[in-house]
Parts: structure tokens; C-alpha cells; sequence
């Protein structure tokens, strides 16, 4: 395949190139002087622009172009990728092409969709002293990139391609796009209480907080909190603050054919993702002191602060579908609250809840919408998030032909102490 690349000459380019030989041949022989003219003015244009644009090539062949990506890289940002080729000078009549090619990988599936965008960039400089382009590469949701990024200099008229300047191999995870802000009410457990008696001489070594869910009650200056009409609490200086541990399980079972979900259940998987992300950077933004314990389908982590709730958002989205199964077994229960995030193709989620009976538990389901709603029922109606097929197309991403096919309607019927649905829908 780059053996094919390399090669200078364009489909138009070895077109004009066999009918100038064909003419050229066919005027010899009949000795048509106006054919012969015009044969060889063609031949002597392709050769003038082979010979300039081989040259240029050559001079540009360690040339580096400044790519400038937005990072972290989130799906549907609008954020174009720049590129600039350093100051360079090209002939004229030549131009510099930039292109990323490579392959999409939606929520680190094994189906990949081919990726392919191209911006040109003159070798003359812009108003300000900067020469650089903007690449539209548009994800329309979370998964891996892998691809290349790679330059050619070419001529106005489309002739020839010469391949110049370095490539670049890219390896990069993009973000779910965010989902909507609701309402939310945190109930954890708390951690493990110091248990040391103190004496009243130690006291004056306390000092006064607004009490926070976790607190130990017979640490409430009940005195101060009537002044102010608030809840105080004491915390002694010399021990650090309890710590409240969240237990999160992430439930990413997919369809029984997980290594090739359709379209649908991956745009339910990326919602899924994207209002996990939402609730964990809410709960910290609540409380710091948080802590969580997530666990996916085959993995788990330990997030105790911002940095490493970021690092994980950023690998979540390149988690893929696990074939599902029943996993109560290995999910014991456990005293305090559960946040549950799982999607409608997790079919054996009936029974997980089924085995958690008794213990608080929260579940953030996504699922799509019915088709058939009935009229007049008074329920509201709830908002649909769409992914479009079409966008695909418009970011420079060709999507797989199996997703035109019509999925099949994600419905679970369930059942939580508090539930949160998400309804995500894909269309043409």
C-alpha cells in the first residue's frame, strides 16, 4: 500500500500522460503538425512539473510538519486540528498537502470504520507571519484513533503527488462527548472513625467545619450549629479528615455478539461512559475527600483524586463491550451504597439487581427509546440524546456498512432504590 502511495502520478495525471503518447503517435503517423504541437506542449507541462515537483520533494524530504492537535481530544468538540509547514518555501504552482489518515475504533470495538481527511496549505504566508491549515476531523463519538499523520507537495493542476516531509504515527483516545446535568443526591458510607478518647483540656485544639454526610454525630457542636443555624461539626487538627470510600460498578456487558455491537449499542455504551465521567468529577466537585472504587467487567481502580478520575475518563473511552454474564457470584455484597451504570444490553443486570436486594443502590441505566409511546399518558417526556449517521461522513470517517442495517429496540424493565434513565437513539 506504500508503494502505491509513493507513486508520483495521479489517476488525472496518467491520463493526460497516455493521451499525450496516444496523439503524439496517432500525429506521427498521419503527420498532423497541429497534433504534434499540442502532444509535445503537453509532455514538455508534465515533465517541467515532474522535474520541479521531484526537486521540491527532495528539498522538503526531512521537513517536519507542527501539527497542533487539541488534547485531551473529546468527540463532537468542533475543535479543528492545525498544521503549519515551519516557514517553508514551495514552488510555484505547487502546494503542500496534510492528511490523516488511519482507522476509528467506536468505544474500542474490533470494528473499525477508515478514517481519511486532507487540508492543502500555499506556500505563502498568512496576514500575522503564520502559514498554517485547519484539518476537520470530527469523532461523532468516544473510541481510539490509530492512524498516521503524513504531507506530499503536489501541483495546482492535480498531475502529480510527491510524498515529503516526515510521518507521524498517532495513537489517540477521544473523550465522550458530555451528557446533560441532572439532579444528584450522594448517600456514601462513611470511613473508618478514630476512635481515641480525647479529654476536654483537647478542646482548644479542635476546630469548626460545616458538617459533611460521613461525619460522626457526637462530633456536632450543637451550641455553634444553633447560633448559626447550620450544622457544625469539630475536627481535630492533628488527624486527617475521613475519608468516604464510593463504590461504583461500571457494568460494560454487551449483546451476545460483543466483538461486533451495532451502532446503537455502541452510541448506548458511549452515553453510558459519558454520564459516568459526569458523576464522578460531580460527586468530587461536591466533596474532595471522596474516594471511589470503580469495577468494570474485567477491571478496577482506585480514584482518590482529580488527576486520577481525569486518567481514567481517559481510558474509559477506548473500554469495549465484554460478553455479558452473571457476575453475582464474584460482587458479594458489601455494607453502604451502590452506583450502578449499566446499558440495555446488559441482560443479565435483572439478576445482579436481584442479588443486591436489601442493600441501597443506585442505577444510571441507558437504554433506547420506545418507538411506540402511548398518547395522553401523562408521563413527560424524557430527552433523547441522537447520534446521526451522517456525521460520520461530514468528520472524514466512513462508516461501516452494517450500521445501516436497523438495530434492535435496547429495552430493559428494572427496578432501583433511586433510578436515572438515559435515552440514546441513532438515526440517519
Amino acid at each position: 500500500m506504500r508503494k502505491i502511495t509513493n507513486l508520483p502520478f495521479t489517476l488525472p495525471g496518467a491520463a493526460v500522460l497516455i493521451i499525450a503518447v496516444v496523439i503524439l503517435v496517432r500525429s506521427l503517423v498521419r503527420r498532423n503538425a497541429y497534433e504534434i504541437v499540442l502532444s509535445l506542449a503537453a509532455l514538455a507541462l508534465l515533465a517541467v512539473l515532474f522535474l520541479v515537483g521531484k526537486w521540491a520533494a527532495r528539498r522538503l524530504a526531512e521537513m517536519e510538519p507542527l501539527w497542533t492537535i487539541p488534547l485531551p481530544l473529546a468527540a463532537s468538540s468542533g475543535e479543528s486540528w492545525f498544521v503549519s509547514s515551519g516557514g517553508v518555501k514551495v514552488p510555484r504552482f505547487f502546494r503542500l498537502h496534510f492528511f490523516a489518515r488511519g482507522r476509528f475504533f467506536p468505544q474500542g470495538s474490533l470494528a473499525a470504520c477508515p478514517v481519511f481527511a486532507e487540508t492543502s496549505l500555499s506556500g505563502k504566508a498568512q496576514a500575522g507571519g503564520e502559514n498554517k491549515a485547519a484539518l476537520d476531523v470530527s469523532f461523532p463519538l468516544g473510541g481510539l484513533f490509530r492512524g498516521e499523520t503524513s504531507c506530499r507537495i503536489r501541483d495546482i493542476f492535480g498531475f502529480f503527488s510527491f510524498r515529503c516531509g516526515s510521518s507521524r504515527d498517532l495513537t489517540l483516545k477521544v473523550r465522550n462527548a458530555p451528557c446533560d446535568v441532572r439532579p444528584l443526591r450522594i448517600n456514601a458510607q462513611s470511613g473508618a472513625e478514630d476512635k481515641r478518647n480525647k479529654n476536654a483540656n483537647d478542646e482548644e485544639r479542635y476546630y469548626m467545619r460545616e458538617y459533611a454526610p460521613g461525619d460522626r454525630f457526637r462530633d456536632i457542636n450543637w451550641k455553634s450549629s444553633e447560633r448559626i443555624d447550620s450544622l457544625i461539626t469539630r475536627i481535630s487538627p492533628d488527624n486527617q479528615e475521613k475519608i468516604t470510600r464510593i463504590e461504583v460498578h461500571f457494568r460494560n456487558y454487551g449483546p451476545v455478539h460483543a466483538k461486533a455491537p451495532t451502532l446503537a449499542d455502541l452510541w448506548l455504551l458511549d452515553r453510558l461512559k459519558a454520564r459516568l465521567a459526569w458523576f464522578l468529577r460531580k460527586v468530587k466537585e461536591e466533596k474532595s475527600s471522596y474516594v471511589f472504587h470503580v469495577r468494570s467487567a474485567d477491571s478496577s481502580w482506585d480514584l482518590n483524586d482529580e488527576e486520577e478520575i481525569e486518567a481514567f475518563i481517559e481510558e474509559l473511552s477506548a473500554i469495549p463491550f465484554m460478553a455479558a454474564f452473571n457476575d453475582q457470584a464474584s460482587f458479594p455484597q458489601a455494607d453502604g451504597d451502590l452506583y450502578v451504570f449499566s446499558t440495555a444490553c446488559d441482560t443479565a443486570l435483572p439478576t445482579f439487581l436481584l442479588s443486591q436486594q436489601g442493600r441501597q443502590l443506585s442505577l444510571f441505566l441507558t437504554q433506547t427509546p420506545a418507538r411506540k409511546k402511548e398518547k395522553d399518558s401523562g408521563v413527560k417526556e424524557e430527552i433523547h440524546e441522537r447520534l446521526y449517521l451522517r456525521d460520520f461522513l461530514t468528520g472524514g470517517l466512513v462508516p461501516l456498512p452494517g450500521w445501516l442495517l436497523p438495530s434492535r429496540e435496547r429495552l430493559l424493565n428494572v427496578n432501583a432504590n433511586r433510578l436515572m434513565i438515559d435515552y440514546a437513539e441513532t438515526r440517519l
